[in-house]
């Protein structure tokens, strides 16, 4: 006779754990709660218009646009360069702390970036380190970018990778997310187990 067995079986590493989302990953946010805290929050001065947000399971990003300088006779890509670097020097303590309450109550860290015409910079975003598990042909393409000199190592050969896919699958990216936040919303709605 066969036992009968439960899968995953006692003390597989599996077993027990959640699936899809990892187990300790923060909850998900709507992200219209998410920009109308933001907008709450964030002085009126220190932007021209509402903020791009851009968010994932690990960190919250915070794009501004700053108030475009006359540059008089300077050159303008330098002069908004000094803009956002000014924006970046002069706000650095209240963007912590606006930082600090939003990761305690979304539970991502923050990063920060301003524009300024077609100036754009991020300030300190984080780079979350992420399993793979690579078979041999897809190694050598990234051996193949590193060693054609596109990237500096796997990591960023990857991380290239990812970028190139997504610029050329954005409208099919927009439609998954969009049926995604659908499914949250009803499983939202669903009845709770306690």
């Amino acid at each position: 006779m066969h036992a009968h067995h439960r899968f995953p079986p006692e003390g597989f590493p599996g077993r027990g754990r959640a699936r899809g989302r990892a187990a300790d990953a923060p909850p998900p946010v709507e992200r219209a709660e998410v920009a109308g805290w933001f907008a709450g929050r964030l002085p009126d001065e220190w932007f021209t218009g509402p903020v791009e947000l851009v968010i994932d399971r690990d960190e919250i990003t915070v794009i501004g646009a700053v108030a475009e300088p006359d540059a008089g006779d300077g050159d303008p890509a330098a002069a908004r360069a000094g803009r956002i670097a000014r924006f970046r020097e002069q706000t650095r303590s209240a963007r912590m702390a606006i930082a600090d309450a939003a990761q305690e109550r979304y539970g991502r860290s923050v990063a920060w970036g301003a524009s300024c015409g077609d100036v754009r910079e991020l300030f300190t975003t984080l780079s979350v380190p992420v399993m793979t598990r690579l078979r041999q042909p897809e190694r050598l393409v990234l051996d193949t970018l590193v060693d054609a000199g596109v990237a500096r190592s796997r990591s960023e050969a990857l991380a290239w990778a990812v970028r190139l896919v997504g610029q050329h699958t954005d409208d099919w990216l927009s439609q998954l997310r969009e049926a995604m936040a659908a499914v949250e919303q009803v499983r939202a709605q669903g009845p709770r187990v306690d």
